[in-house]
Formats: structure tokens, sequence, C-alpha cells
């Protein structure tokens, strides 16, 4: 038995899923659910005076996405333990949310010892995903299985200015060369990659920690 409870706050947009968790936690001894918040602005206002424990984390939210909310948590409270909460499969964006401070990812369908489970798992230091999440992490990527891609150095100066979020024209303006010029550096970098945006770009080149 801990010597004080465990206090966790929940940010979701869905009342029901907010009332659904606390249901699964209520009468549980060891936890406190001190907060619940449908909007991240509003999570945050709490943050600035309190410090949870653990916190219920949604991405889908409608003033914020809960990828960059997660970053914004763990530098206004380090401390605490964030569990991701949603219905997102997908492995770019569990790898955001780890990326970004968080604990574990779980799936909305979690039951109720399994989230006991996760709870007290973070709390005492541990990464957990559901047993969904933890298949899909274990799978490499197309681009872990063929390795780390050869850049040249024009190509990484690139790569670089695109993870900065500079355009084409101010990529061109820095670099001395034409905005053309830059499209095709875009173009192998997505060959070499096999992505298809900018964003799946930085993904991998994270990955490769070619960024």
């Amino acid at each position: 038995m801990l010597d004080r409870k465990i206090s966790v706050i929940i940010i979701d947009d869905h009342p029901i899923v907010i009332e659904g968790l606390k249901s699964l936690l209520n009468g549980n001894p060891e936890i406190d659910i001190t907060g619940t918040f449908t909007t991240g602005k509003e999570a945050v206002l709490l943050l600035k005076k309190e410090y949870p424990d653990i916190i219920l984390l949604d991405i889908n939210l409608p003033d914020v996405n809960g990828i960059d909310l997660c970053r914004e948590i763990k530098t206004l409270v380090p401390e605490a333990k964030i569990l991701a909460l949603s219905n997102h499969t997908e492995r770019n964006i569990i790898l955001q949310m780890l990326s970004n401070g968080a604990n574990g990812y779980l799936l909305k369908n979690i039951s109720r010892q399994e989230l006991l489970k996760a709870i007290n798992a973070v709390r005492n230091g541990e990464i957990y995903f559901s047993s969904e999440i933890n298949e899909i992490i274990a799978k490499p990527t197309r681009y872990e299985l063929q390795g780390i891609p050869k850049l040249t150095k024009r190509e990484q100066q690139v790569l670089d200015l695109i993870a900065e979020g500079k355009t084409t024209q101010e990529m061109g303006d820095q670099l001395n060369v034409s905005p053309l010029t830059i499209e095709t550096h875009r173009r192998n970098l997505h060959y070499k990659f096999k992505v298809k945006n900018a964003a799946e770009l930085i993904m991998a080149a994270t990955r490769c920690k070619l960024l």
C-alpha cells in the first residue's frame, strides 16, 4: 500500500470516455482523480498550479494536438507520468508520443485491470504499452529494415532545413541554389527514405539519427 494516493488527471474531449475512465478507477483506495478536462488549455491551467502523478492523455483534442500537449506537459511537470490513451494505432504517432515524453500508450478499449497495471507500472518508472501496441512497436519499419540511407552533403543540408520548417524558396536562398534544385533534393530524399511527405521524412530521418 502506498503512503499516499496516486493523483490522476484525465484529459479527453469526450465526456463519456472520461466517465468511463472514472468508473474504472473509482473505488480503488490508492487512486485519487484530481481533475478531468475536455481541452488542453484547461488542463494546462491546472498543471501550472498542481502536480499530478499520472496524466491520462487523449491525442485528439479540440484545441491542441495531444502530441504537442504531451511535450508541453513534460515541460511544466517533468516528474508527471503520461499515459497516452487513444484509438490511433499508427506506429509514427506512437513513436511521436514517446519522443515527446509519454511513459506509455494504451488503447481506449483497455480493461480496468490493465489500466491499473499501466498506472502502477509507469508510477514505478516503467514504460507500459497495451499488448497490441507492443506488437506494433516491435515491428520494424521498411526503412529500419533497409538500413540508414547514405546522403550527400547537400541532401543533409536540405534535410536539416526541412526539419527547421523552411520553405523551398528560403532553402534556395540560404544555400544559393534555385528552387528547382531544392525540389530535386527533396525528391531524392523522399526516394531514399521511401516516404511520401515532409512529416514522414522527418520521422524517418530522426529514427535513423540523421536529425
